[in-house]
């Protein structure tokens, strides 16, 4: 936890850390606690027992997302037997909002299951987070700070 003036101290060190040397379109992946982070980075920061609509909300207080591309932000799309079943992913709707909040006026990308995984391999780092809901990962690709934004 940070208790800083103007940084949500919901944010780790470690975290701000991250996001402070990210890049323009550098990936964080924020995953949820089925995600194999330890296998895909086992250097990313440790959020456990965070949600990741908490972190979601707190990181876009901060990272501003890139807005050269279709989509700055993409979930794990659903296996084909959950597209069968048509399995609901309520924190999906939850993202979109918190999106919407922060001015991102596009959907979610979905990305294959294992494409996500080959994605967050180049991601520059994964969160491991507590988030319990199923399909609950997410990737955010960072824009840029106009100068005269930068103080």
């Amino acid at each position: 936890m940070v208790v800083l003036k103007g940084i949500p101290s919901i944010l780790s060190p470690e975290l701000l850390y991250a996001l402070a040397k990210m890049g323009h379109g550098d990936e964080i992946v924020l995953a949820d606690e089925n995600f194999p982070a330890s296998s895909i980075c086992a250097c990313g920061p440790k959020e456990v027992g965070l949600e990741i609509p908490r972190l979601l909300e707190a990181i876009l207080k901060l990272l501003p997302l890139d807005t050269y591309v279709a989509t700055p932000a993409a979930v794990m799309d659903l296996v084909d037997s959950d597209k069968q079943k048509c399995l609901d992913v309520p924190v999906w709707d939850t993202y979109t909002q918190l999106l919407k909040q922060a001015g991102v006026q596009t959907h979610l990308e979905k990305v294959e299951r294992f494409a996500f995984y080959e994605r967050a391999k180049k991601a520059y780092t994964v969160v491991a987070t507590g988030e319990t809901s199923l399909y609950g990962n997410l990737i955010l690709k960072k824009g840029v700070i106009p100068a005269d934004l930068l103080q």
